[in-house]
């Protein structure tokens, strides 16, 4: 393994019965970076993820985390990771400073958890019952309880999944929190925003295997796709923007409007076009292409929750 390298997966394969959940599943992961692994449910991520975790066997390829082998030396790496699952719950009448004592009991080397709990929000919260806290509450005390160890590499499994807008952005901040203090973050996600916002780089998963591996930015330029810009004008003459240049299509539902075109000037065009008509218009906006439509183009399949 690579000195820079805190994860490698080489032809990773995991079946259960008739079901290849992954299929050949390569990747390194640097020190200090956040990777994402991107696709819909069922496309073999979290089988990926535990099989780095050591909680899966796989059928067939090598893995390795922080230079040990999850399966072999599943009880020295555990003591160097972090870990929060998809799925977890506790005894709702336990009390937050219970669980914190309680896990860190469990570590060889565990950090005080007080300023931990300070940390992520939850200091007030200590003397609260697990079955009182907020979903958004729930999910900061297990990254709490991940990072009891001081662990080298975090791994969230989709960690925002079921969580208010507000909430998911507090936890995007709580990520980018930890990899500044140095810590290699892997994590699973099946919203395209958010890998987009978090991640140094982006492996896109569908059916077990990587379809693309990149940072989200490159993914998205590789695409090569149009701009648009989409308005509301009932008296326009789409006629009018085809004959723009740049534009290589417009069209049009209802009072909806969509110009899709290159050009860092498109949109100056576009509204110039509109004055010139003395059309009225509302809404105006410009949509980028996203790592939705890099799915999109590299599977042909829209995204599946």
């Amino acid at each position: 393994m690579a000195e820079d390298h805190a994860i490698v997966l080489d032809g990773l394969r995991k079946r259960y019965a008739d079901v290849q959940a992954v299929d050949g599943v390569s990747f390194a992961v640097c020190g200090g970076e956040i990777f994402g692994m991107v696709g819909p449910n069922g496309a073999g991520k979290t089988t990926t993820i535990e099989c780095l975790e050591g909680m899966r066997i796989p059928s067939s390829g090598r893995v390795r985390v922080l230079g040990f082998d999850p399966c072999a030396q599943g009880y020295e790496l555990r003591e160097r990771i972090g870990v929060q699952l998809q799925q977890s719950s506790l005894p709702d009448r336990l009390k937050v400073r219970e669980i914190m004592g309680l896990f860190a009991a469990l570590y060889a080397k565990a950090v005080p958890w007080r300023p931990i709990l300070d940390e992520l929000g939850l200091a007030e919260k200590a003397g609260d019952a697990f079955g009182a806290l907020s979903g958004g509450q729930k999910q900061r005390l297990f990254i709490a309880l991940a990072l009891l160890n001081d662990p080298e590499v975090v791994f969230l499994d989709e960690l925002t999944t079921g969580l208010d807008p507000q909430a998911r952005r507090a936890m995007w901040d709580l990520v980018k929190g930890i990899r500044a203090k140095g810590k290699t973050v892997f994590l699973t996600t099946h919203y395209m925003e958010e890998a987009t916002q978090l991640c140094d780089r982006v492996a896109i998963i569908d059916h077990g295997r990587v379809v693309a591996l990149d940072s989200p930015a490159n993914l998205i330029a590789s695409l090569g796709a149009e701009t648009r810009v989409v308005f509301s004008a009932p008296e326009a003459d789409p006629s009018r923007f085809r004959a723009l240049p740049g534009v290589t299509c417009v069209e049009r539902e209802e009072d909806r409007i969509a110009v899709y075109g290159g050009g860092d000037d498109l949109v100056v065009r576009v509204v110039m076009a509109l004055a010139e008509s003395k059309v009225r218009f509302r809404d105006l906006r410009t949509e980028q292409p996203t790592l939705e439509d890099v799915f999109l183009a590299l599977t042909g399949t829209a995204m599946r929750e």
